[in-house]
């Protein structure tokens, strides 16, 4: 039980130590890394819905009914959308979101991504508590996501007027949430029995993430070429989370 938390706690810090990706575009303008940010995007795209079908949800559909695991499934899908409802970074009024509301909205996206990160860690928790491979495999998922959301934020929070230091403080601070998700995970779900039943939440939770948040991004890109190199980075990530399963 000890390698595990070792584990756990590895992986959280490495997720934690991806926000300071703002470093490498302190003297960067936002624009030039957005080309970037769609490839990432799709990576993470791919790794998240590769976890969640080729290791995830075969582990679990071995220890429960199909029908038990779909609604599970559903349950984790339906909180990420009522999660992402109450703390989206948006400052709405009146139906409208104002984009101009600039420090509104650039607090709301700490939040957002605080209670995002404290998730991950559970996440990351539940999935080495259940197996090492699966653990590993949900870490490299959420690795893939995290860097270009926390690209993202980045560039979220300088534009809502943080300056660019302030920005990378608050991008760090909020990602350390996900240890405190990882250490709580570890120790109330060490010594039950109920891991496998919270699986299927994870792999609703990942699925959300990947339909709902970063293929929708991808389609705003209408180039054919560019189109095609998402497209390419998208099955990538399917292979990367597929081969792991294979080989581990």
């Amino acid at each position: 039980m000890t390698n595990i938390l070792y584990s756990i706690l590895i992986s959280s810090i490495i997720v934690s130590l991806i926000s300071l990706i703002g470093l490498f575009f302190l003297s960067v303008k936002i624009k030039k890394h957005s080309s970037f940010l769609f490839i990432l995007i799709a990576f993470a795209a791919g790794a998240m819905l590769g976890n969640a079908f080729f290791h995830i949800m075969p582990e679990a559909l071995e220890k429960m009914p199909a029908l038990t695991f779909s609604l599970i499934f559903l349950s984790g899908f339906i909180a990420f959308f009522i999660i992402e409802k109450i703390t989206h970074w948006r400052h709405c009024h009146d139906g409208k979101c104002d984009e101009h509301s600039v420090k509104p909205f650039g607090y709301l996206n700490i939040i957002g991504d605080g209670v995002h990160n404290f998730i991950d860690g559970i996440l990351i928790a539940i999935s080495y508590l259940a197996s090492f491979p699966i653990g590993f495999a949900t870490t490299i998922a959420v690795i893939s996501h995290e860097i270009p959301q926390e690209i993202g934020d980045f560039s979220v929070l300088v534009y809502s007027g943080f300056t660019k230091k302030k920005a990378l403080a608050f991008n760090f601070f909020s990602a350390l949430l996900a240890i405190i998700g990882a250490l709580l995970g570890f120790f109330l779900l060490k010594n039950m029995n109920l891991i496998y039943y919270v699986l299927p939440l994870v792999a609703g939770s990942l699925v959300y993430i990947a339909t709902t948040d970063l293929i929708p991004e991808l389609h705003k890109e209408l180039k054919i070429s560019k189109s095609i190199i998402l497209t390419v980075s998208f099955l990538l990530g399917l292979a990367v989370l597929y081969l792991l399963r294979v080989l581990i």
